[in-house]
């Protein structure tokens, strides 16, 4: 997950960002409750001595353009690097708004870019705190300084004499003048001030504020709250109890013990990365149950982390603050500067495809069934039995045993594939930076260096954190602590991928699932796309969040290359390549599973879609989801990918929501333009098409508008077809993109 958004560019981003972030021994239970209990007290020893220069706010020293002093990242800093960040800012856009001089590009536009550049560098450390090494004390922190960061949005976006001269430059006739790309920043900043508020006056605006203000406390709850649940409960599992577990799995269990004070044990945590493959391979059907019900009820267990009256009162203050601008919902105001436009044309696109979906997944059940039934399991599937027989039907129908793919799939070597793509594709070359010459955030996170291949010049530096942890939230996600920009002196980018793969026994490498390779593809492409900026302003690497996935989703491709099949699937232990005939079951297995997969996604986007264009008032959140899912027809054996009490991506900040169909509109793109290599004489690797592709689609990030990059590259519109051909369903009616 990419967090971008060009809703107020940079103000906007940051509070993307603060929302979005909080939310992927002792006993778990008995450790948080401490913590909770003391943290007032850990709090008042976070005092800064007075007269000591704060490193957060400091300009970033040391190579590569500079780089975050991670080193210095103390609690103590973080609510005085805020405020007197948020002060500065204010002041430089103040200097801006009060210009005598008639508005221009140069003295309202890019000054505008430049301010802010001191809060910039406090939030990449906030966002590292937020997603990488939460803890209590810093979420008192967060909990403080949400309402205080909101009203300081509004005051930003309520700066009259800033966004009339923002409407001067938009509105004069030099526009038409300017470089296209200048037109594009103009057009963003002027629309993010507009759709948020600029426009308001009297108690409207005021109202406004309030809204914004609550809603910031609400999104930081609502996080805190699923990272509560994902700490708080742990399996604790004894040898008995590990049948049918791969050794990788137990060994990583272990593990995940050891760290938790309870050695000789085994730990299932509350995280993907750990429920997904438990429920796999487990033997234990009860044990199962437990693991998918703990899993599933985050955020829903009618206790002090429940999230159901949040989701309720957020809906309703969403509603009534695109009210105010004169939106009848808030996917209507949310889509209004998307590729979909609209939530009629983003409903289209789901609904063409949810009819095949659930058909596929009645196919799906009904040869799981068929198999429990043979083993005399006297059981009709339930959620929690769908990996386990879907396992089962994958050995059965394509011989293909996932477990035996996993002993290929090596983090390492992955990462070294990763490079080879980039290489081939982006003319990129990586270079491991010596450990201790770049401050980093901790242990595990390393460092490498990225240059052209053919110039030599640098480009940035990629950091990649890819281990699960307490205090860091779950799921996989890429940043930028800098992007590339040339307006004001070349800046090299510095970029971030961050995973929950389960550490497993020093000296071992770790393996990893065929989804979690996609997903470190996916993921790294990302990183790729704000490594090839070629943008001359900073707001111009911001995304549009129905578009900002395609070029990750895309990247997954190359996982399948043969190249990177040949080169780099190769066995843990004997180092022997993996066998032509378990590639070809692979292959011949892609569209395994489709329809758990679309299903899963599609429910979620739709309900995410759904509760936004709906009234809120009254609104019963649980009753909502349950209700409209029989209306689909949601088959009762799966569930949602993430159930609303716990569905981060809409609800722990504004990120996603009302967007989650993003990710299908995007794999629309990601399905064409496939077809476009596959089409071509060099395939997955031909310059030509490589070309095109990080000139239209990755270079140019935010300075065009996103279908009309598309068509650059492509030619066209992105067909419907070539998505439904991917998933192995049947080509339908024509939807327009």
């Amino acid at each position: 997950m990419k967090l971008t958004s060009p809703t107020l560019i940079k103000v906007a981003l940051s509070a993307a960002l603060i929302g979005s972030l909080a939310a992927c021994s002792q006993t778990p239970e008995q450790s948080s409750q401490a913590n909770r209990s003391s943290a007032s007290e850990v709090m008042a020893s976070h005092a800064v001595p007075l007269g000591e220069a704060n490193p957060l706010l400091a300009n970033w020293q040391g190579p590569y353009g500079g780089v975050p002093a991670f080193d210095a990242m103390e609690l103590k800093w973080v609510k005085p690097a805020l405020q007197e960040g948020m002060d500065r800012q204010l002041a430089e856009l103040d200097v801006i708004a009060n210009n005598p001089a008639p508005a221009t590009f140069e003295n309202t536009i890019v000054a505008y870019e430049k301010a802010g550049r001191d809060l910039d560098r406090v939030f990449t450390y906030y966002g590292i705190l937020s997603a990488n090494l939460s803890s209590p004390e810093f979420r008192e922190i967060q909990k403080e300084m949400a309402p205080k960061l909101s009203a300081f949005y509004s005051k930003i976006t309520q700066n009259d004499k800033l966004f009339d001269r923002i409407k001067t430059v938009y509105e004069s006739e030099s526009l038409k003048t300017m470089r296209s790309d200048q037109q594009r920043l103009v057009y963003l900043i002027y629309d993010g001030f507009a759709s948020n508020g600029a426009t308001l006056t009297g108690q409207a605006r005021e109202r406004y504020a309030e809204i914004n203000l609550e809603l910031a406390k609400l999104h930081t709850k609502f996080s805190s709250n699923v990272l509560a649940d994902e700490e708080n409960y742990v399996l604790f599992l004894n040898k008995e109890q590990l049948g049918g577990l791969p050794e990788s799995v137990v060994r990583a269990a272990a593990q995940a013990a050891k760290e938790r004070g309870r050695e000789g044990m085994y730990a299932i945590t509350n995280t993907r990365s750990s429920m997904d493959p438990f429920l796999t391979f487990s033997d234990e059907r009860e044990l199962r149950e437990q693991v998918w019900r703990t899993y599933y009820n985050r955020g829903d267990n009618n206790d002090e982390f429940d999230n159901n009256a949040l989701i309720s009162q957020i809906l309703k203050l969403r509603d009534e603050r695109v009210e105010l601008l004169g939106y009848d919902n808030y996917a209507q105001w949310r889509l209004s500067n998307r590729m979909a436009k609209t939530p009629q044309r983003a409903m289209e696109l789901m609904e063409s495809v949810w009819p095949a979906a659930i058909a596929r997944v009645k196919e799906e059940v009904a040869d799981m069934q068929a198999i429990a039934d043979a083993e005399g399991a006297d059981i009709s599937i339930e959620p929690w039995d769908y990996r386990y027989y879907a396992e089962k039907v994958r050995k059965a129908k394509y011989d293909l045993d996932s477990d035996e793919v996993k002993q290929y799939l090596q983090l390492g070597k992955l990462r070294e594939a990763m490079f080879y793509v980039a290489g081939r594709l982006f003319n990129f070359e990586f270079s491991a930076v010596p450990q201790g010459s770049v401050p980093v955030f901790h242990p595990d996170v390393r460092v490498w260096e990225v240059k052209d291949k053919t110039s030599g010049k640098l480009v940035g530096l990629w950091y990649l954190d890819p281990f699960a942890r307490q205090g860091k939230r779950s799921g996989a996600w890429a940043n930028s602590y800098r992007s590339h920009s040339t307006f004001d002196g070349k800046q090299t980018v510095l970029s971030s991928n961050n995973s929950n793969f389960v550490k497993g026994v020093p000296g071992e490498p770790v393996l990893i699932s065929w989804d979690d390779a996609e997903t470190y593809f996916h993921e790294f492409g990302h990183a790729l796309h704000a490594l090839s900026s070629k943008v001359a302003y900073p707001s111009l690497n911001s995304g549009v969040r129905d578009y900002t996935e395609f070029q990750s989703q895309l990247l997954e491709r190359w996982l399948l290359t043969d190249e990177v099949i040949d080169n780099y699937l190769v066995h843990h232990r004997t180092g022997q390549p993996i066998p032509d005939d378990l590639v070809a079951k692979i292959k011949k297995a892609a569209t395994f599973n489709e329809g758990f997969k679309t299903t899963e996604y599609l429910a979620s986007a739709l309900i995410d879609l759904k509760l936004h264009m709906t009234d809120p008032q009254g609104l019963d959140p649980g009753k909502f989801e349950r209700e409209t899912l029989e209306q689909l027809g949601m088959p009762k054996e799966l569930v949602m990918r993430h159930r609303t009490p716990h569905f981060g991506h809409v609800f722990s900040g504004e990120g996603y929501s009302a967007g989650y169909y993003g990710y299908m509109w995007a794999e629309v793109l990601t399905s064409d333009a496939a077809e476009a290599f596959a089409e071509a004489p060099g395939g997955f690797y031909d310059k030509e098409v490589a070309a095109r592709l990080v000139e239209h689609l990755f270079s140019i990030r935010n300075a065009q508008d996103p279908a009309e990059a598309y068509r650059a590259f492509r030619g066209r519109d992105a067909k419907v077809e070539a998505l439904m051909r991917d998933r192995g369903f049947p080509v339908g009616t024509e939807v327009k993109m």
